[in-house]
């Protein structure tokens, strides 16, 4: 089926990253048009509507996604409306952009992946990680090259102090319920790595919260916090390689987001954020060194317009498909099951399908 000339596009949950991102990307885009918006309350729907000029608004998320006058839907909830969300509008025939983290388990990622894997003539995308987007070509293009040699050591640090201070109140990021299984920003750099490196074939991980009761602002009670503010692990990955992570929302003063990848023959270590930044060095050299990024090899932003172009069948979709979504889920998930207990094997064992 051709697509119609002018894609129409329905938003449910049009949240802080789609007002950054996903409304100023795809009104970039030619002959797309935002047709109708659903947030979570109807006061919070009107005002979206009027602020974007969109015409048409719904109630309740599951009237936008049956809508056929709608083409795509974009999904900016929180993770624990992904999954029903996407296969509501995969059933209805819709294109699906949905925010990372993919769900809030591998079996709901698994769910996904089956809807969409049934229905190849739609396309499916999840929001990136837009860590190491800049770099990317040239961290691949220097792998390729056989920079490293054989890779021997894998380190992933993300530390920030947004978690720091016990007396902040509870994030919906630290409500289990909300957010499942995802950790910090352990799925956002592993998504990140996994791009450059192969996947782990075990993790052995910790994790604690420091601060175990946060005040729920909307209740002004305490309430227990869902996911950890700190979290340790120890890979294998398929190619012999280890691994080793430092993910914390706890550090004060801490490096920041790094990923190293060292080999038997060179290193690279790539700075993620606030700025990227490469260096590198090889066996004989003296130090390491500031690898710069030709202009024509700088990536970056192209979220909305991919995810268009992948629909007028211009391109497919790099980053990120619903595949590498279910990578890093089961990876999130096996830490979570490790730090409860003992190493977990990867890929998972194939987990029930949600809504079993």
């Amino acid at each position: 089926m051709s697509p119609p000339s002018t894609l129409r596009v329905g938003i449910v949950g049009l949240g802080a990253n789609t007002r950054l991102r996903h409304v100023p990307g795809l009104r970039a885009c030619p002959q797309v048009e935002i047709v109708a918006v659903s947030n979570r309350r109807p006061e919070s729907t009107a005002a979206v509507a009027r602020e974007y000029a969109i015409p048409h608004t719904f109630e309740h998320w599951q009237d936008l996604v049956a809508d056929p006058a709608i083409d795509a839907v974009v999904i900016g909830t929180w993770p624990n409306l992904h999954c029903s969300v996407t296969l509501a509008a995969l059933a209805s025939g819709k294109h699906v952009l949905c925010e990372a983290r993919m769900a809030t388990s591998a079996a709901e990622a698994r769910a996904m992946c089956e809807a969409s894997r049934q229905r190849p003539q739609l396309v499916c995308q999840l929001v990136p990680s837009p860590l190491g987007l800049g770099a990317h070509r040239v961290v691949r293009d220097m792998i390729d090259g056989g920079y490293l040699g054989q890779l021997r050591e894998v380190v992933v640090i993300a530390t920030s102090d947004v978690y720091a201070d016990p007396s902040q109140p509870l994030h919906w990021r630290q409500v289990g319920d909300l957010s499942g299984v995802n950790m910090l920003t352990l799925g956002i750099v592993h998504e990140t790595l996994i791009r450059w490196v192969d996947d782990p074939l075990r993790v052995l991980a910790q994790a604690q919260a420091f601060t175990p009761q946060r005040i729920d602002t909307a209740s002004g009670m305490q309430r227990s916090v869902g996911t950890p503010d700190s979290v340790q692990v120890l890979t294998t990955l398929a190619s012999g390689a280890r691994g080793l992570y430092h993910v914390s929302g706890v550090t004060r003063f801490g490096p920041g987001t790094q990923i190293h990848l060292y080999g038997s023959d060179g290193t690279i270590k790539i700075d993620l954020a606030p700025q990227e930044r490469i260096v590198a060095a090889r066996r004989g050299d003296a130090r390491l060194q500031e690898v710069a990024v030709p202009v024509d090899k700088l990536g970056g932003w192209h979220v909305e317009e991919e995810f268009v172009g992948a629909i007028r069948g211009q391109n497919a979709v790099q980053f990120t498909d619903f595949p590498t979504g279910l990578r890093y889920m089961e990876f999130t998930e096996a830490v979570a099951r490790s730090a409860a207990g003992c190493a977990v094997d990867l890929p998972l064992d194939e987990p029930e399908v949600a809504g079993d």
